[in-house]
């Protein structure tokens, strides 16, 4: 069962929604807020064109995001499996705190994970651009980067064999390497970068 908070902060009234949701519940959500989905077979998908919902704190499994452009679920700490992620644009879950291994992120935009310290096995991005997870310091192994923008790990502590990266952007390894590793002084020239980054990963040069 559900319920909100609401208080007053600098003038301005917010409220948030509390509970353990139920896909009834968020449905009841999308239709106070006026956001269109459709239900196909077990899960919930949402097809309103910009999906903000930011106050959200819990989310039920079995939700599909559809939509053109992007979603806003910023103060989310936990998603539970079975959760889709191919809208068109961004995806912002900048509180996020935890996330099942196994997640598939496939929206056209930017992942926004910036709080996500640990990052559980077999995650794959492929989405549009960027990855954030500038606060991540473990990383699960059979973590793929199949993103299109760069990512950034700058906290990163140890990279276990089976993490791959095949993005387009460049790696932000600063914790590990101080730089880049594209800018990262024991580059070879001639070799691909992300071949070497991949090669060094697969022999456990990364771990800890």
């Amino acid at each position: 069962m559900g319920h909100f908070a609401s208080g007053h902060e600098a003038g301005v009234i917010w409220w948030i929604y509390r509970w353990d949701m139920t896909q009834k519940e968020f449905i009841e959500i999308l239709e106070e807020k006026g956001l269109s989905y459709r239900i196909d077979g077990d899960n919930v998908v949402v097809t309103s064109k910009e999906v903000h919902l930011r106050t959200l704190e819990s989310l039920p499994s079995g939700i599909r995001f559809e939509n053109m452009g992007s979603v806003d679920l910023g103060w989310l700490k936990s998603l539970p499996p079975g959760v889709v992620f191919d809208n068109g644009w961004n995806v912002y879950l900048g509180s996020l705190e935890s996330l099942p291994s196994g997640m598939v992120f496939e929206n056209g935009g930017d992942v926004d994970l910036q709080s996500l310290e640990v990052l559980p096995s077999e995650v794959v991005f492929k989405n549009g651009r960027d990855v954030e997870l500038r606060a991540v310091k473990v990383l699960g192994s059979g973590v793929v980067f199949g993103n299109r923008g760069f990512v950034n790990l700058q906290s990163a502590e140890s990279l276990p064999p089976g993490v791959v990266f095949d993005n387009r952007g460049k790696v932000y390894l600063n914790s590990l390497l101080g730089v880049s590793f594209n800018r990262w002084k024991g580059n070879i020239q001639g070799v691909d970068n992300k071949r070497l980054l991949n090669l060094m990963i697969k022999k456990g040069l990364f771990e800890r």
